[in-house]
């Protein structure tokens, strides 16, 4: 019997973006927050190199088993995972032993959006 979980997959759609450009108006509390959550995940060096990783892989997934060197133990890879997951960056899926995972393209364009205003001003 296994107890094998299946992760949901995000589709495109389901994640929002969480703020309009820098540029347009002030950010609301809310989309602050958001933003806050999105950027704070990426703050560290090593969700950082694990985001690219999965980012510029072929198809546009990668396992695990693929991303996993970046000088830090498995536990410590899995707990970064994780805290992309819970920021919206990343999606995962299951595949027997493996987990794989894949960014949010609709969270990139809206990350790109948000700075893309602000480049324009400065």
């Amino acid at each position: 019997m296994s107890h094998a979980e299946v992760l949901p997959v995000l589709e495109s759609d389901a994640v929002a973006p969480c703020c309009p450009p820098l540029s347009e108006r002030p950010m609301s509390a809310e989309e602050a927050e958001g933003a806050a959550k999105m950027f704070k995940a990426l703050g560290d060096p090593v969700r950082l190199r694990l985001f690219s990783a999965v980012a510029s892989h072929r198809d546009g997934e990668a396992c695990v088993c693929d991303i996993s060197d970046v000088g830090v133990s498995q536990p410590t890879v899995s707990h970064h995972l994780k805290k992309l997951k819970e920021a919206g960056l990343l999606s995962s899926e299951r595949r027997g032993t493996w987990v794989y995972y894949r960014v949010e393209p609709s969270v990139l364009a809206a990350m790109g959006a948000l700075l893309a205003g602000a480049a324009r001003t400065a």
